[in-house]
């Protein structure tokens, strides 16, 4: 059961209390906010980083297949670059989720 206020002084107290709870809940938004903006910034850059990542080693063991096996070139090529769109289709994903979360 919530106290009767009944004094001046005890509705100041009161309202001097709830703007000092509102102005400490107002702080922790703006900290929890700027802290999940950085790490959706980070989480972008991650993604995009094991994006590069993956494309170069897509191409690099797609030159290497290649280079063992030339009367296969156009088949490896097709293929490399549809897995290349499809990492990049995860990464761009990736980012647009790192991106809402902030």
């Amino acid at each position: 059961m919530l106290p009767i206020i009944q004094t001046p002084e005890e509705v100041q107290l009161a309202t001097d209390l709830a703007l000092e709870v509102q102005a400490a809940a107002t702080r922790a938004n703006e900290l929890a906010s700027a802290g999940t903006a950085s790490l959706g910034g980070l989480g972008a850059g991650l993604a995009a980083i094991g994006a590069g990542l993956g494309i170069g080693k897509i191409g690099g063991h797609a030159n290497d297949a290649i280079a063992r096996q030339p009367e296969a070139a156009d088949v490896i090529r097709a293929n490399s670059i549809i897995l290349a769109a499809l990492v990049e289709g995860v990464c761009l994903f990736a980012v647009v989720v790192a991106m809402l979360l902030k």
